[in-house]
């Protein structure tokens, strides 16, 4: 099986509407336009000012290991954020692991309504789904624009995580969040666009 494959595939199936449909996509495309980044890349910027892209990329890994945790029942904050030790030729393998870990976590439908355990407060896991899949949606935008990728983004995915991120983030003062303030974009610009205004970034 190729790494995209691996990368695409989940044990589940679950219905359309089911919120780890849409965060397993998400997961995917991200798994997607990291494979696509070049060794000469990795040291670079991205709009999310805190990541290089490497440092972004070990950030994405302690989040999958993280949503994984969180479905067996565990408290994520004792994991890292960011998993500073993986080599540029070792994250595939980290990422793929990570992401069965996800899946196996993840498989039963129950999780859904089961109340977990994260950083920002306890969310229901369909909540809780609905922000993970924004999470990596908008860092797929912010390693794609740092490495000139342009991924296909998935319209049910963006307005998953369009929905999350407005419902979750203030259109006033962030102070204590993550996110700078919204940015003014023109209301029929992309989807994806208006998702990562919305998150602090610059389209």
């Amino acid at each position: 099986m190729t790494h995209t494959e691996n990368t695409s595939r989940s044990t589940a199936t679950p219905a359309t509407d089911d919120p780890r449909r849409h965060l397993m996509k998400a997961i995917a495309l991200a798994g997607r336009t990291v494979a696509a980044v070049g060794p000469e890349q990795f040291d670079g910027p991205t709009p999310c000012t805190e990541f290089t892209v490497r440092r972004l990329t070990g950030h994405l890994v302690a989040v999958l290991r993280r949503i994984a945790l969180a479905g067996r029942g565990g408290d994520v904050t004792t994991l890292p954020t960011v998993d500073d030790d993986l080599a540029d030729t070792a994250w595939r393998e980290a990422w793929d692991a990570a992401v069965r870990e996800v899946e196996e976590a993840w498989a039963d439908p129950s999780i859904l309504g089961r109340t977990l355990i994260l950083p920002f407060g306890n969310l229901p896991g369909a909540a809780a789904a609905a922000v993970w899949t924004s999470e990596f949606t908008v860092h797929t935008w912010d390693m794609a624009t740092a490495t000139g990728q342009l991924p296909d983004w998935d319209p049910e995915v963006v307005a998953v995580s369009y929905a999350a991120m407005r419902r979750g983030l203030p259109a006033g003062p962030r102070d204590g969040a993550p996110f700078g303030a919204a940015v003014d974009v023109d209301p029929d610009a992309p989807a994806i666009d208006r998702l990562v205004a919305w998150c602090g970034r610059k389209p």
